[in-house]
């Protein structure tokens, strides 16, 4: 396995594409503290970013890589490897690079201009969201041999996650302004893992009074250490579970 991820890896991080995310992420992460006199109005630009790029990119690419490299896997595969250590291979060695294009990309300048405790939680959440979407992509993968409709779906996803979601919160939120359904929003929320990073990052900042009067809800069931925790253990399930359903297919895929 170690092999066939040294191999993997290398191969990802000398890609064109990786080192063209890792540039215009940190084009985009040093002009924005360096146009901003303030560090909270900087974090909020790049974490507008971060909430739209890191999970485009790390889905797409994942998922084309996942297709370019079938001819690879059915050569790993056709020898003495186990399926499910090459499929592990290929999963840890696209989630390095993705997190290592983020973390050089976002993680300087935001080491530089920002709190260290911010700092650190948006370099965790950035990365598990990197981390994810790069799991979502072996799903979507595995669902269909069709490279368009793999690729498809992909973007479906991402536009659900990173937009559509907060459509359908805020159609809630009209339909049902007259009932208490604050707890109702907070349990959904944890349904996307875009919202519930922007949610710890806003919290962090101390800024939750731009989420509107569930302000206050989001602050008491996020804002503890407890429910930090809560929610990390939340965004590390979304890691492991479409990972873990795409493991099981492609173990019983015919290839």
């Amino acid at each position: 396995m170690i092999r066939i991820l040294k191999y993997v890896a290398l191969d990802i991080l000398k890609n064109k594409i990786v080192i063209a995310y890792t540039i215009m992420l940190a084009l985009f992460s040093w002009s924005a503290f360096g146009l901003e006199d303030n560090e909270s109005k900087g974090i909020l630009t790049v974490l507008n970013i971060v909430l739209l790029t890191v999970p485009l990119v790390s889905i797409l690419f994942s998922t084309i890589y996942i297709y370019n490299s079938n001819e690879f896997v059915e050569l790993l595969v056709s020898n003495p490897v186990k399926r499910s250590m090459v499929w592990k291979a290929l999963f840890t060695g696209l989630s390095i690079s993705m997190v290592a294009a983020y973390w050089i990309g976002v993680g300087i300048p935001l080491l530089i201009y920002a709190n260290f405790a911010t700092a650190i939680m948006m370099l965790l959440a950035g990365s598990l969201l990197s981390v994810i979407f790069v799991s979502v992509a072996f799903l979507c993968s595995t669902l269909t041999r069709d490279k368009a409709k793999g690729i498809g779906i992909s973007i479906m996803l991402w536009l659900y996650f990173a937009l559509l979601f907060d459509g359908l919160v805020l159609f809630l939120f009209f339909q049902f302004a007259d009932y208490p359904i604050e707890k109702v929003v907070v349990l959904l929320s944890a349904l996307s893992p875009v919202d519930l990073s922007r949610i710890l990052i806003l919290l962090r900042l101390d800024v939750s009074a731009m989420m509107g009067y569930t302000g206050a809800v989001f602050q008491q069931y996020f804002g503890s250490s407890w429910g930090l925790l809560v929610s990390f253990g939340l965004l590390c399930l979304w890691v492991f579970v479409p990972f873990y359903i795409s493991l099981r297919k492609f173990k019983r895929k015919d290839l």
